[in-house]
């Protein structure tokens, strides 16, 4: 009997969920080890060399499962190809950055200080990743490497409440712009971006910035409905619509909003 596929992931991670789904999509069956509560789990992540998830691997062979196309590669399907021309990419982050910001700025304190189901990150800590993940971007637009430990990073002890995440959003929305205005809209593009799970072209990485951003932003929205707060603003059919977002908004394997009020 052939081995199977193992899927790494931990609860909250878009990325993670996407890559579960991409399997299950194609037909290709998968022993699930969530790293975070799974001692042997985790250690058989770092045995593979690995040190972030999502990782697919079969035997000793493994892939880092952000970029859908090497996912795709690594199990033998058809390879996943960007959808969405970069300049609808970059209006479609300006977007979900907007969403994100009245979400966060509606969300209640207790509500905000409060942790994710199966993780140890609060609701705060989720906003302010939404624009993290916009802002890692920029880092290796502008020639420096996407790390897994930007990702990681927490808001500073002066951004504590929605106000504050959302006016550290409005910055980082301008920041893109302001690059996209400096690529004379696209013209002067580098040929690939540098990140922690390879060289990534520019539109594969903006595609992945704008859908992760945007099921990030899907979470808070779902919070905010489980407490039955009318929302401000959300993100429509048309504004997702081409991005290959997860069809669960958080893993199926556990619940998002139990745990909240």
């Amino acid at each position: 009997m052939s081995q199977p596929y193992r899927v790494f992931w931990q609860p909250g991670c878009s990325s993670c969920l996407k890559a579960k789904e991409f399997l299950s999509d194609h037909g290709i069956t998968y022993d699930s080890v969530n790293v975070l509560a799974d001692d042997d789990g985790m250690a058989a992540l770092q045995a593979l060399g690995a040190k972030s998830v999502p990782v697919v691997s079969i035997g000793d062979n493994f892939v880092f499962a952000q970029n859908l196309g090497d996912l795709a590669d690594f199990v033998g399907v058809a390879r996943h190809s960007v959808g969405l021309p970069t300049t609808n990419l970059v209006e479609r982050i300006d977007r979900v950055l907007a969403v994100a910001q009245s979400h966060v700025r509606q969300l209640p304190l207790d509500v905000l200080k409060t942790e994710l189901p199966g993780r140890d990150r609060t609701y705060l800590d989720l906003g302010y990743h939404i624009f993290v993940i916009a802002e890692a971007f920029l880092v290796a637009a502008n020639g420096g490497t996407l790390t897994f430990d930007l990702f990681e990073r927490r808001p500073p002890a002066s951004v504590a409440d929605g106000g504050k995440v959302a006016s550290y959003g409005q910055a980082i929305r301008d920041a893109v712009q302001a690059w996209w205005q400096g690529t004379d809209r696209g013209a002067t593009l580098p040929d690939h971006l540098d990140t922690y799970y390879g060289a990534q072209s520019v539109p594969d990485l903006l595609e992945r910035t704008a859908w992760h951003s945007a099921q990030h932003t899907r979470q808070l929205a779902a919070v905010l409905q489980k407490l039955k707060i009318e929302l401000n603003d959300e993100l429509a059919e048309d504004d997702l619509k081409g991005l290959p977002l997860p069809n669960h908004v958080y893993d199926d394997e556990v619940s998002l909003t139990d745990e909240t009020r």
